[in-house]
This record gives structure tokens, C-alpha cells and sequence, in this order.
């Protein structure tokens, strides 16, 4: 549960750092920047720990498809999304993540039919995204084109914990040789778009390029040791409920930090898509099983 928790805060505070990187780097100059110091930082430690990297060359090509779900694509459509709305919706859309995880569990890594209250963990967790959207509103001052980044962001997620736990780690490696392996993956993906448009302006002002130190060390840093530990010892489902603290922390730095503004039915909707995830993961009874 610490671990939990610990991965929870680092990626709340993922939204705003990714917010102050957009300073003087473009999105794609975000996702490269902090998988690339994640990668520094994951070889370092496993050099470090004496931890060598996986060699089943198998195991390399599911590494890079985790590092395409869980880096490459979400890094950059979230800070893509976020040149248009607020860190506060980012780590709010962030929550859907548990949902998609159970979806994808549901049709792409199982057999067995949808039960009960799976389902209705999901259309809970849908109403939660329109309400966090305000969609009575028509989604308020939100681009539909980063509402749906967002989205596919979290899908993207979402599938990677199921294949994670398929194809990765049966293979019965340590986390940080795993977490070493996929981040490097990621960076080398990106490598080349962040060559031809990776940097938005040529001004370093300390606060931004600490954010993205802090992004990249943290957030596809250690981080990713602890989600593997967490999905070794407990199963993708439980290793999704990160999402359960990561809005909570990304709503109170957004506000306190960016002085964002949040409006009333973001919270709410949030309350509602956790409420979707726990009742979709079997935590609250509603059905007889």
C-alpha cells in the first residue's frame, strides 16, 4: 500500500511538471525528455544494484510494445493535451485508467464473460467521465482534439497493465532490470522525433528544467520499479488503483502550484469514475456472485 501511495503522489505531480516542461519544450520534446532521464536513471540503478538487462530478444519486443502503451504514446498525448487544458483535467482523465484496465482485461486477455458488475463498473465510470467533462455543457472551454488525447492516453494505459502481466512478467525478472529495459526502449522510439521538433524555445529557467529532472527521475524513473513490483505482488488490476490518489494529488498541486481553477463537476465526476473502478474491480458488492 506505500508503494501505492508513493506512486500515486509522484504521477499527481506528473501533471503539473509536464505543464512547466511545455515551457520551453514541445510535447514530443516532454515525452523524450523525461523518458530519456528515466532511462538514465533506471540503467544507473540496475548497473548500480548489479541487476543485468533482460537478453531473450522475445522479451525486448514486449518490452518495446509496454514501452509504446506506457511511454511513447501517452507521454506525448498528454503533453500534447495539456497546451490546451489544464494539469487539473489531465490528472482527473488520468483516474479512467483502473476502467480501461478492466476493459481491457475483460475482452483482450480473458475468455470468461463480462460479469455483472464489471459492466456496471463501467458505465458508472462513463457517466464519470461526462460529468468530469461537464458534457451537458458541450465539454465547457475543453478542445474535443485533447479530450480525446486524453482518452487515448489512458487507454493506452489501461492495456498495458494486462500485457504487462501476459507477456512481461512471467518471465520472472527483477523490476528494475524490466523497468531499465522498457524506459530505454521508449527513449530510443522517441529519439528521433524529439531530433527534428523537440525543443519549443532556447530559455532554461530553473523551475521548469527541475520539473522535468524531477519528471523524468521520478515519474519514468523509479516509478516504474515500483508499478512492477506492485503488478508482481498484487496483479494489474490492483497496480491500476494508483489512479485512486494521482487525481487527488494533481488537483491539489494544479490549484495550489499553477493556480488553476477547478470547477465543481470535475471533482464530482472524478468521485464518480473511482466509484465506477472500485465497483468494477469487485471492492464494493453490488451483485450476488
Amino acid at each position: 500500500m506505500s508503494l501505492n501511495i508513493a506512486l500515486g503522489v509522484v504521477w499527481g505531480c506528473s501533471f503539473i511538471f509536464i505543464k512547466l516542461g511545455l515551457e520551453f519544450l514541445t510535447p514530443i520534446g516532454v515525452a523524450f525528455g523525461r523518458v530519456s532521464l528515466g532511462a538514465l536513471t533506471l540503467v544507473f540503478w540496475a548497473r548500480f544494484k548489479g541487476i543485468d538487462l533482460p537478453t531473450n530478444k522475445k522479451l525486448w519486443f514486449h518490452l518495446w510494445v509496454v514501452a509504446l502503451l506506457l511511454n511513447v504514446v501517452p507521454g506525448f498525448l498528454f503533453a500534447f493535451a495539456e497546451t490546451k487544458v489544464t494539469s487539473i483535467l489531465a490528472g482527473i482523465i488520468n483516474a479512467v485508467t483502473p476502467l480501461m484496465t478492466l476493459l481491457a482485461i475483460m475482452i483482450a486477455f480473458r475468455e470468461e464473460r463480462p460479469k455483472n458488475y464489471q459492466v456496471l463498473g463501467l458505465l458508472t465510470g462513463f457517466v464519470g467521465v461526462l460529468t468530469v467533462l461537464g458534457a451537458w455543457k458541450g465539454l465547457g472551454t475543453n478542445p474535443l482534439i485533447a479530450v480525446l488525447a486524453l482518452l487515448l492516453a489512458v487507454t493506452c494505459y489501461g492495456v498495458s497493465f494486462p500485457y504487462s502481466r501476459k507477456y512481461v512478467l512471467p518471465h520472472k525478472l527483477k523490476p528494475e532490470a524490466i523497468a531499465a529495459a522498457q524506459v530505454s526502449m521508449g527513449a530510443l522510439t522517441l529519439l528521433p522525433f524529439y531530433l527534428v521538433d523537440g525543443i519549443a524555445k532556447d530559455e532554461y529557467r530553473p523551475g521548469p528544467v527541475f520539473a522535468m529532472i524531477a519528471l523524468g527521475v521520478f515519474g519514468s524513473g523509479f516509478a516504474y520499479i515500483w508499478n512492477f513490483k506492485i503488478m508482481e505482488a498484487a496483479g494489474s488490476a490492483i497496480a491500476s488503483t494508483v489512479t485512486y490518489v494521482t487525481p487527488v494529488v494533481a488537483v491539489i498541486v494544479g490549484i495550489i502550484f499553477l493556480g488553476e481553477q477547478v470547477s465543481w463537476y470535475e471533482p464530482l465526476g472524478a468521485t464518480i469514475v473511482l466509484i465506477g473502478a472500485a465497483i468494477g474491480q469487485g471492492r464494493i458488492k453490488t451483485f450476488n456472485r
